[in-house]
């Protein structure tokens, strides 16, 4: 009888352990790190000076590059006519070769681009690398130089599918 009174006994002393109070517990209320806000600051916008060294390197590519533009779009003048004279015809054939070549012609004349922007490019590189701020007016005519040579490749591209 004293074996089957044990696990009783036994069970309500362990039960017991477990519902005392062990000490303090820690409050439910925000701590004091869960305030702070983790929103960005505001910072203020840097503001580019004028750079007349800077503007005159921007004007010199950006002169550069108008006049590569006008190039291409004479070459383009010259090329269209023969590319379409060309449209349908075997390969091989004169119609066919002359607009391959006037093709290569304008791709030349595209390339004329590619100095200027570089240069346009190598400006507001340097300016990043240096941590300076932005330079709208370099930023402009770097945008502009971009979509004109993209325009030009888009041009030959079109130019070629025509011939096909």
């Amino acid at each position: 009888m004293k074996a089957a009174l044990l696990p009783p006994v036994l069970f309500a002393a362990l039960l017991s352990a477990c519902a005392a109070p062990r000490g303090d517990y820690p409050s439910l209320l925000p701590r004091p790190i869960e305030q702070i806000s983790l929103a960005e600051p505001v910072r203020p916008v840097p503001v580019a000076t004028p750079d007349a060294a800077l503007d005159g390197k921007i004007a010199a590519a950006s002169g550069a590059i108008a006049a590569a533009t006008r190039s291409f779009e004479a070459a383009v003048a010259r090329a269209r006519p023969l590319v379409r004279a060309a449209a349908g015809k075997a390969e091989g054939s004169e119609p066919w070769l002359n607009a391959q070549v006037a093709l290569a012609e304008l791709d030349v004349a595209r390339t004329a681009i590619d100095t200027p922007l570089a240069d346009l490019e190598r400006l507001a590189i340097d300016r990043a690398a240096a941590g300076a701020p932005p330079y709208p007016t370099l930023d402009a005519a770097l945008a502009k130089a971009t979509d004109a040579a993209n325009a030009q490749r888009a041009t030959i591209a079109t130019l070629g599918g025509d011939l096909r």
